[in-house]
């Protein structure tokens, strides 16, 4: 299969692309710099896209986005993270519905936050959006592939949790403190955190081109659990201990009050339940199998320091 990946140079569109390809099919860069060889140039801002080039693709995997925790939550850059999704999300969903002879799948990004914070509930894919910034982000960000349903393309979109990878991401961010023995559970560490490692996200994703699922799918391992659960599984592959709480101010002076509770201080509990009854199967069930494997800590592996 030909696979056109928009976000082909972030975490997960990097890792995407070497498994399209040690899979056997061929992975084509979106690229908004001057394509090169293979390469699709497109720029959302100008609603540009080399429609010709996408001519004989089979499916574009839509990962475009700046990160949600890069910066703090400006007015600005509220605007910026809403804005640059839906456009580029559109551009790609009005383009396969308008070109003859295009991809007929799309699988686009959206996240785990369509669902608001909730200490308590456990959700689905069936399950109501929620309310806040991002749970209103992404509502319409799944909505701007409208286009392409109704033209008849096949459409999935990934609600993604935290993907684990020690390349970047959110662990990448934690193992500093964590290795030195200074990490600890947010607050009451008594949020869920939804997670998923990143091989079984690209399988996912993959399982997702190649099938014939369509709406909405929760790209996270069928075994969430709370901050202090997270916390303490990190500090016991990497043998360090994680007792330590977490003070709000501190993340807070960095990154905004709004940020630091949305992202870190709360979160949601989320179940896979489209990947279950579609088959796949997650090499990473459980977050201490997750983290040995990011983080290439077997059993029988000596402490690093």
């Amino acid at each position: 299969m030909k696979v056109a990946i928009t976000g082909s140079s972030g975490l997960i569109g990097t890792a995407l692309i070497d498994a399209l390809t040690s899979r056997g099919h061929e992975a084509i860069r979106i690229v908004r710099t001057p394509p090169t060889g293979t390469e699709i140039g497109w720029d959302p801002a100008a609603r540009s896209i080399d429609r010709a080039r996408l001519v004989g693709v089979d499916a574009v995997v839509n990962l475009a986005g700046p990160g949600i925790g890069d910066h703090r939550w400006t007015a600005a850059y509220k605007r910026e993270l809403r804005d640059a999704r839906i456009k580029a999300t559109t551009l790609v969903a009005d383009t396969l519905a308008t070109t003859d002879g295009g991809p007929h799948a799309l699988i686009s990004a959206s996240g785990v936050n369509y669902y608001g914070e909730n200490d308590t509930a456990t959700f689905d894919e069936w399950s109501p959006p929620g309310h806040g910034f991002l749970a209103g982000l992404c509502v319409d960000w799944e909505a701007s592939t409208a286009a392409a349903k109704e033209a008849g393309v096949r459409v999935a979109t990934i609600r993604t949790g935290i993907v684990l990878s020690s390349d970047g991401g959110a662990l990448a961010k934690m193992l500093p403190l964590f290795k030195l023995g200074l990490g600890g559970r947010f607050g009451s560490g008594r949020q869920w955190q939804s997670w998923i490692s990143i091989h079984d996200h690209v399988a996912a994703i993959i399982h997702l081109v190649e099938g014939t699922m369509a709406g909405p799918v929760n790209c996270t391992a069928p075994n969430p659990v709370t901050n202090r659960e997270f916390t303490a599984t990190l500090g016991r592959v990497l043998k360090r201990p994680a007792v330590l709480p977490v003070p709000k101010f501190g993340p807070a002076m960095l990154l905004g009050w709004e940020l630091v509770d949305t992202l870190l201080y709360s979160g949601q509990r989320v179940v896979p339940r489209a990947l279950v009854d579609g088959g796949f199967e997650f090499e990473h069930a459980t977050l201490e199998s997750a983290l040995r494997a990011v983080l290439g800590r077997n059993p029988t592996t000596p402490d690093e320091g």
